[in-house]
């Protein structure tokens, strides 16, 4: 099994190419699926990771709490991967095991990538059944629909659904994945690349953000979620690590201040820790941070601002 990036996803010529969703089990009453259950799975998350991130935004939002059960993984991967460090134990309360990769082996012992989250385990059998982050969002808004809270918001609605996995393709590629393009690059043409091909998109959402409050007007999607979690990390990470330093998140009125609207709402703000994504990203690197400092700011305070842009 590999631990880091540089096993499997690095191509000859420098650039980071990401690893493939082993598990895309789909949720469902259809042949293969499977059952939609209350209290049959648990999502592990961390964090630090911005893939977990946004299912645990989702299943907030849908009110599915008590649904689906969440285990941590803590904000730094060993050298084995992801533990369950933060556990008073160090072992996974439910899984009683001390790290993801142990779950991987068990769920599939050929399996050579790298233990990823989010990852679904499914209880009945304690195998991972979806660690596929592309489409693990919509699952939960749409397989889990029967389980959500009566007031949940339609975040995946039907007649939006085409031109939300457009733009979330784009993000995907041009900002999400964008950022790591950038930062696991190992050549200075593959990291240009990503770099240029992230700030355009950036400017683009920029000007798409200055004229409605989310990513398709009034209403909050999927896409928001996805496009949050990077713009969170943005400059206590991806500036400073990943060198996407042509300017910070705060020097885009618009996209800066969607991102503090979206933080002050609890199903965003409760899930999102800068000290954890600091060290996550900051921490146990050798090479760029020798002695373990670990940044004080920026100050967290400035996310509380109010988000005044106005519409006509």
């Amino acid at each position: 099994m590999a631990f880091s990036e540089d096993a499997h996803e690095i191509t000859a010529d420098g650039h980071f190419q990401r690893q493939a969703n082993r598990f895309t089990g789909r949720f469902g009453d259809q042949p293969g699926e499977f059952p939609v259950e209350a209290g049959r799975y648990r999502l592990i998350w961390s964090q630090t990771c911005p893939w977990s991130q946004r299912a645990v935004i989702a299943r907030a939002l849908l009110g599915l709490e008590d649904v689906i059960s969440v285990g941590e993984v803590g904000p730094t991967r060993s050298d084995h991967g992801w533990t369950f460090a933060k556990s008073l134990t160090g072992l996974d309360p439910v899984l009683v095991v001390a790290d993801l990769p142990t779950i991987y082996q068990r769920s599939d012992p050929s399996y050579t990538g790298r233990a990823t989250v989010p990852a679904v385990v499914d209880l009945t059998t304690g195998k991972v059944v979806n660690n596929d982050y592309f489409t693990l969002t919509n699952q939960l808004e749409v397989a889990f629909k029967p389980l959500q809270k009566a007031d949940a918001p339609d975040l995946y609605p039907e007649e939006l659904r085409a031109d939300i996995d457009a733009l979330n393709d784009i993000i995907f590629h041009e900002v999400n994945n964008g950022v790591y393009k950038a930062g696991f690059a190992q050549s200075q043409v593959a990291y240009e690349e990503a770099y240029d091909v992230l700030f355009k998109r950036l400017d683009w959402l920029e000007e798409r953000l200055g004229h409605q409050r989310y990513l398709f007007g009034d209403q909050l999607t999927d896409s928001d979620i996805r496009l949050y979690v990077t713009l969170a990390r943005f400059d206590v990470a991806y500036y400073p690590v990943f060198h996407t330093n042509r300017n910070l998140l705060r020097d885009f009125p618009n996209l800066w201040a969607y991102a503090r609207g979206l933080y002050q709402k609890p199903e965003f703000g409760d899930s999102t820790n800068f000290t954890g994504i600091k060290q996550g990203y900051q921490l146990l690197n050798e090479v760029a941070n020798p002695y373990n400092i670990l940044t004080v700011g920026p100050d967290e305070k400035d996310w509380l601002v109010p988000d005044q842009r106005q519409f006509n």
